[in-house]
């Protein structure tokens, strides 16, 4: 029998599997574990189940000297230094798939709300400002002939391509710096952020994708362009949108997540163009349960001494 850590509730009913063979130590705290917390009920523990704000580096590993298995209930992994985690002799999972569809649905509920005032407008009705119909009243945009600029051909990018023809738009992906098109869908980021009317982000955290989106991008961009981000923060230059935002080089911009969760940057709240919702990508129920009982089933996996079902390469 193993001990293992979950840094945040998950449904018992998917709990039930694990704690039939190991011991679990669950922290029941509202929000994040916090940072000693973890570094104190992780050692003498065989594996660990972490969520995306859990950052999982050397001195994590090296409080958890016994660990085999993190689990990472996210697809993306940009909290786990996974070389570290290698380093220590243990290996770190994800939870990839479970959470295309559900991320996907979301992306194209940002497009329209942001195409179509949805955001602005609801604000209007509950402050009691609406006086009536008019012929020119909060006018939005169509989308039915316009093009989707997707940046990251990966499940998620590609789930969000798909639904694209029901609302009439012509989906084009932006192929990697170097990399040689796979097909007349394909341009260079440039091509994408030159000639898309809906640009929607879809790449991993990482070094190489940090502020990909910066001041030169946006200047690149058409004003009539909407931005639709449900990757991570960080793919922003948050500055360089707020300025962006201001000087109107952008029609508007819906975000899902930020750079400094749970914090956002208050300069955000001026602009009624700009829809902005808690990193709720996957959440739904059924996301979610699938998302624990395949970070769960990696650890059965592990501690049983199988491999993992989904290793980060």
């Amino acid at each position: 029998m193993g001990s293992v850590l979950l840094t945040r509730r998950v449904p018992s009913s998917v709990l039930a599997p694990l704690e039939a063979q190991h011991d679990v130590d669950v922290y029941r705290g509202d929000g994040a574990i916090p940072r000693d917390e973890l570094l104190r009920r992780v050692e003498g523990k065989d594996a660990l189940i972490c969520v995306l704000t859990d950052r999982i580096d050397d001195e994590v590993m090296t409080a958890g000297s016994r660990l085999k298995i993190v689990a990472n209930i996210a697809v993306g992994y940009d909290n786990i230094d996974v070389p570290m985690v290698r380093r220590h002799g243990a290996v770190a999972t994800n939870t990839p798939d479970v959470l295309t569809e559900a991320t996907a649905e979301l992306t194209w509920a940002l497009i329209l709300a942001i195409a179509r005032r949805v955001g602005e407008g609801e604000r209007l009705v509950r402050a009691g400002g609406w006086k009536g119909w008019t012929l020119d009243f909060m006018l939005g945009t169509e989308l039915r002939g316009k093009q989707l600029g997707i940046v990251g051909a990966g499940r998620i990018g590609r789930a969000v391509a798909a639904k694209a023809a029901a609302f009439g738009m012509t989906p084009v992906f932006a192929r990697r710096q170097g990399s040689a098109p796979r097909g007349p869908d394909d341009r260079t980021l440039d091509e994408v952020l030159v000639t898309s009317d809906v640009i929607s982000l879809h790449v991993p955290g990482s070094a190489a994708t940090r502020h990909l989106i910066d001041r030169k991008a946006f200047a690149r961009m058409k004003r009539s362009v909407l931005l639709v981000n449900t990757a991570r923060g960080s793919v922003i230059d948050e500055e360089a949108l707020i300025w962006a935002l201001g000087e109107r080089l952008i029609a508007g911009a819906a975000l899902d997540v930020y750079p400094k969760e749970p914090d956002v940057n208050p300069a955000l709240f001026a602009f009624e163009n700009v829809v902005l919702v808690p990193h709720l990508g996957s959440a739904t129920r059924e996301t979610r349960l699938a998302m624990v009982d395949l970070a769960v089933r990696n650890v059965l996996a592990v501690l049983s001494g199988a491999a993992p079902l989904t290793p980060i390469s």
